[in-house]
């Protein structure tokens, strides 16, 4: 999408404000400055923010935005908006768009969404994961077109037992000119009703297609092009070798699984998401590369408020199927090489990668490449965090061992820690606002040493009050 088209879709839901006047609709004010040392400010002060914390070891934004979100789910029919402007300045650059700005709509269980929205997909932990492995929060949002059941919706006639949910989107990666378009389909379904006892299995396909690949040139977008995406199928004579021999465009399948246990006051849940990026495409416990993905679990209490929530997480990305892809003149399927592809800005948005942070952004790239240069990963990942006396803390911790690529591998392994502390209090009665101060530290060879500060001050309320 286009600057023209955002605005066109910010005037199309401004009729809705003014009849919405008797629903809840909130308006948000907030700026943050981060100061830090070293060439980049800390992993966990810029990771996983959508994109809204520059990764320059000094910056500030501000923020302006309304938002009405769906209300009761028995409502036969519902709308929702939202538009977030974002001011965002480092080293000697200023930016200004929108970072989110869409409409939804619902009709019975049925959620349409125009527009680009901070979305999160995967079965990971919603504020202490270091990030689903195939998408994460760390990239801008990505403008799409959106159809489905975005949220867990019993099937009838089965009392509960059996829930499912799934949606098909098309999307704009329109950062850097190659007009290339994102599809994205998923579908989940978790067995347990009121059991105490949660299973859930899941499936995401993206694939990247069209677009103008430098070498290439403009690649197919017809109807039929868009149904062999659908299908994962090899392309047309219209279409480059690679593409005509494997599955047209670049295509990324991560299946997911996740168990969750209610025990008296405390829930715990265990999760395990995979990639796969050849096929034909196998269960999770039989893949080429299964001994790669992101291994999680947490517990959660509701009455212990000082930590209400913990968690390990395990990520390893180094086997890739092997080393080689055609070997003795043999399609072996190996060598996956993630997240790069045959466009050139590979699985990343805005320089960030979309999915796990920890296969390096390519911002960091010193020759100004969008390759990704550190794909081989082993991470070791802790979070914690609860309420001490109004005050909500938050600590993460990472131990990565980074090991390059096949094709280009570290003379050694690089060995690098990541910490943060995050603290945050709610003031009710003074103009409803919450002030927030982060503290991190990264330590290693891969990007540098760094200690940073971020702090916020945000304000919400009602925009109408009667």
């Amino acid at each position: 999408m286009h600057k023209i088209q955002y605005y066109f879709l910010f005037l199309i839901f401004l009729p809705f404000v003014a009849y919405a006047q008797n629903d809840t609709i909130k308006y948000e004010l907030g700026v943050l400055g981060v100061a830090s040392t070293g060439a980049y400010s800390p992993c966990w002060i810029q990771s996983n923010h959508y994109g809204q914390v520059a990764s320059s070891p000094t910056s500030a934004d501000v923020q302006i935005g309304i938002t009405k979100d769906f209300g009761k789910m028995t409502r036969l029919f519902d709308y929702g908006f939202k538009a977030n402007g974002l001011l965002q300045t480092f080293d000697t650059k200023t930016n200004i768009y929108f970072h989110e700005i869409y409409a939804k709509v619902r009709f019975l269980v049925f959620d349409f969404i125009v527009g680009t929205r901070e979305d999160q997909y995967g079965n990971q932990d919603s504020t202490l994961s270091s990030g689903g492995i195939l998408f994460s929060k760390n990239a801008r949002p990505i403008p799409k077109i959106t159809l489905g059941i975005e949220h867990f919706t019993d099937v009838p006639f089965t009392q509960g037992f059996l829930a499912i949910k799934g949606a098909i989107s098309h999307g704009w990666l329109n950062d850097y000119g190659y007009n290339i378009l994102l599809h994205h389909k998923y579908a989940y379904l978790k067995l347990g009703g009121k059991l105490p006892v949660h299973i859930q299995y899941g499936l995401d396909h993206v694939a990247q297609w069209g677009g103008n690949i430098p070498g290439s040139g403009v690649q197919p977008t017809g109807i039929s092009d868009y149904l062999k995406i659908f299908l994962g199928k090899s392309g047309g004579a219209n279409a480059n070798i690679s593409d005509q021999i494997n599955a047209l465009g670049n295509h990324i399948i991560s299946q997911s699984m996740k168990l969750d246990v209610d025990i008296s006051n405390y829930k715990i849940s265990g999760y395990w998401q995979n990639l796969s990026e050849d096929g034909p495409v196998r269960v999770i416990w039989n893949t080429m590369n299964v001994s790669d993905g992101l291994w999680g679990i947490s517990i959660r209490n509701s009455k212990i408020p000082f930590v209400n929530g913990i968690l390990y997480e395990f990520l390893n990305t180094t086997d890739q199927s092997g080393p080689y892809h055609d070997k003795d003149g043999i399609i072996f399927g190996g060598g996956d090489s993630y997240f790069n592809g045959e466009y050139p800005t590979g699985w990343s948005y805005y320089s960030r990668t979309i999915g796990t942070p920890f296969i390096l952004s390519p911002l960091y790239n010193k020759d100004g490449s969008h390759y990704t240069y550190n794909n081989r990963v082993q991470v070791h990942h802790f979070g914690i965090e609860g309420n001490v006396a109004g005050y909500e803390y938050r600590y993460l911790t990472s131990f990565s061992k980074n090991y390059g690529t096949y094709g280009s591998p570290y003379p050694e392994m690089v060995p690098t820690t990541s910490m943060m502390l995050e603290v945050k209090k709610h003031f009710p009665k003074l103009m409803n606002i919450q002030c927030a101060v982060s503290i991190a530290v990264d330590e290693g060879k891969l990007v540098g040493n760094s200690v940073g500060c971020l702090f916020s001050i945000r304000k919400t309320g009602d925009l109408f009050r009667y």
